[in-house]
This record gives structure tokens, sequence and C-alpha cells, in this order.
């Protein structure tokens, strides 16, 4: 059986807030929702550029619940962006938490993470420089003192 695609999924304590927010921050772009009659998504799909991020509302009587509801994620959405930078401050600025200050990395990329409102952790970064694998290790073992 081949896979065609993974997508990720999130849970959200509001989603029609978690739907502003990212097209607001992200710039992507709203493919469609499903809502209930009460106001509840269901199931709504947003496009990062081609990729495919699905999210809903939580259902709690199914013990679905929002990364908010928990101390933390067990889950990290890495982005790759123009400017790192510029849209961790513009996802502060639009009420994400700051976790870790953008930053040069052993791996050629400069990074930070966020927390979003809604309990969901973003790693933010762009390239800084292509490094091989085998550098990689090799920055990666003096970093970690071996």
């Amino acid at each position: 059986m081949a896979i065609h695609e993974l997508f990720p999924y999130l849970h959200v304590s509001d989603a029609a807030r978690a739907i502003d927010f990212y097209t607001q921050v992200f710039g992507v772009k709203e493919k469609f929702r499903l809502t209930e009659p009460g106001g509840r998504i269901g199931h709504a799909e947003l496009d990062f550029n081609g990729a495919t991020l699905m999210l809903s509302d939580e259902y709690p009587e199914m013990n679905i619940r929002g990364a908010d509801k928990f101390e933390g994620t067990a889950v990290s959405l890495h982005i790759h962006v123009d400017d790192a930078d510029a849209l961790i401050a513009k996802a502060v600025a639009a009420g994400a938490t700051l976790l870790m200050a953008p930053q040069d990395a052993f791996y050629g990329e400069r990074s930070g993470v966020v927390r979003d409102p809604f309990g969901h952790r973003w790693n933010i970064g762009h390239s800084i420089e292509d490094v091989a694998p085998e550098e990689m290790q090799r920055r990666y073992d003096k970093l970690m003192g071996s």
C-alpha cells in the first residue's frame, strides 16, 4: 500500500478563531470548513502554500481536546519561511507566546519557537546555509560535548 500524503490535523478550543489566527499570521488560505448548526467546526482545511493543515473544534464527547488543555504538547509543527524573525514577531504580536527567540542553529537554519494561542507549538525557521548530514552530526556531537 502506498502512502500518498500526510496531513497534520489540529484540534483547538475555538476553530473559527484559530483559522483567523493562522490566516492572519501565516498568510495562508482557508480551503473550506464544515460547520454544525450550533457553530462548532467539525472540519476545516487551510492551504499552507500547497501543504494542507486540517483542524477542528474540540469534541469532548469523543475525548478530542485541544493542546491548550495539557501542560505541553507532544507535537511541533515546523515551517520554513523567508524571514523567521519577522514571522515570529508577527505571531507574538497576534497573541502567540515566544518559547525560544530566533537564533542561528548548527543545522543551517535560523529558527525560533512560539506556542499559538491554542496550545500548539510552531518551530519557524529559514535556511542560512546548506549543511551535509555528516557535518551536521559533527556539529551536533560538538554541541553535545561528545
